[in-house]
């Protein structure tokens, strides 16, 4: 079991500072839910989809607060019984190689996390999202998806991961190094996700000609966007949610439409759509989140050193917190993780109102370009509805969660562009 020191304290006030303000803000959710269809929804949504949307929240509040809880007990459990120490002793055992044995903790530890997870995550798809009408994955899809995502796994997280640690291991000024190798892998991962890794899991067809095709192309050189392709996905493989979204990098940029968007949607609705993500690299959204994205995982691995320096105070005062005798660079990633994680919460409340910020500079450009704010607006209150979405959550949660502004917010924004 580990000693108690005074990072103990700190990181046990952590997590459960960070599940109680999880669970203030699920319960706040709640209780601000309307209780009559907002005005701007009347057209769309009647009193019985309202109600539905609010049993939709309350299942999931339930399951959310269910599933926190007992991630929250698990890892208190392999903490206090000395989990960390015992796995890391298993792995040593196993194999004389340092780098092959934190390859051995982290997988281990990675599989054990999947598999507690697993009957959440049937549960969620098979009844939550089956039971509302959203689902349609079968077995089969769900358990491909899961191999599939294991495959990945090994055959790209695997290598770095091997070379994060040899770094770690072997070189000065490791954290500059290891940051520099993962964020080359990131772009070179961007670059060929389109191409390479998206197929895998969903069918991307090129979009026939047509009247929607051509005013898509048309709206991208309207925009001066370097646009190479426009296809549909089989989104409905899995769900009847519907969505849209960009891809690639450079002048590699496809625009994929779910096949569910395009059922649901006008031809200006879509524009409207696509009007708002080409918004985003209009603005310099793009290029302004990756450039933060860099200098955030900078920081993080420099603190990532501090905390896996075979000799440092800080590494030894954090490894004896969780009953960690031998300093390294496997266990040091994961226990890191663990002390970061609330002020992650925090940094990503930040970086979600700057998302909020961006999303209604990218609503105002689609306005703009396309002289029809009102088309965007609908396609909103289409897919705000028909995801049963919560009509006006609560402050808390907007600011803990949510990258995108609430659907009312957005609507009253559009009104007033020009």
């Amino acid at each position: 079991m580990s000693d108690w020191n005074f990072m103990t304290v700190i990181i046990v006030i952590g997590v459960f500072a960070l599940w109680k303000l999880e669970l203030a803000a699920t319960l706040l959710n709640l209780k601000s839910f309307p209780a009559s269809v907002p005005p701007d929804l009347a057209d769309l949504m009647s009193a019985e989809k309202l109600d539905k949307a609010r049993d939709y929240l309350r299942v999931n509040a339930r399951f959310g607060i269910l599933q926190s809880s007992f991630s929250l007990t698990v890892l208190l459990l392999f903490w206090g019984l000395g989990g960390f120490a015992w796995l890391d002793g298993l792995a040593r055992a196993w194999t004389s190689s340092e780098l092959t044995a934190g390859l051995v903790f982290l997988s281990l530890l990675a599989m054990g996390q999947s598999l507690l997870g697993l009957p959440f995550d049937v549960y969620d798809t098979f009844v939550i999202e089956q039971g509302f009408g959203f689902n349609r994955a079968t077995p089969r899809t769900f358990i491909l998806d899961r191999l599939k995502g294991l495959l990945l796994a090994a055959v790209l997280g695997l290598p770095l991961l091997a070379a994060v640690l040899w770094i770690f291991g072997n070189i000065a000024h490791a954290w500059l190094w290891a940051w520099a190798v993962v964020t080359t892998f990131q772009l070179i991962l961007t670059y060929l996700a389109p191409s390479w890794i998206l197929p895998l899991f969903n069918k991307f067809t090129p979009m026939p000609e047509g009247e929607l095709k051509l005013a898509i192309e048309a709206l991208g050189e309207r925009c001066q966007f370097p646009l190479s392709g426009v296809f549909v996905m089989d989104g409905s493989k899995r769900s009847t949610k519907a969505n849209a979204f960009f891809t690639g990098l450079g002048k590699r940029k496809k625009i994929a439409l779910f096949d569910t968007l395009l059922e649901k949607s006008s031809t200006d609705e879509l524009l409207g759509v696509l009007a708002h993500e080409i918004g985003h690299f209009r603005c310099g959204h793009i290029k302004q989140r990756l450039a933060v994205g860099v200098l955030q995982s900078a920081v993080i691995f420099f603190l990532l050193g501090l905390a896996t320096a075979p000799h440092g105070a800080f590494a030894r005062v954090l490894f004896d917190a969780f009953g960690v005798p031998t300093i390294s660079p496997h266990v040091g990633l994961v226990l890191f993780m663990i002390l970061l994680e609330p002020v992650s919460k925090l940094l990503g409340a930040l970086a979600n109102a700057w998302s909020r910020k961006h999303e209604f500079e990218a609503d105002a450009y689609a306005a703009k370009v396309t002289g029809n704010g009102g088309a965007l607006g609908e396609a909103l209150k289409k897919l705000s509805v028909d995801h049963l979405s919560h009509p006006a959550p609560a402050a808390l949660r907007v600011w803990l969660d949510y990258s995108h502004p609430p659907l009312l917010q957005r609507l009253a924004a559009l009104r007033k562009a020009p």
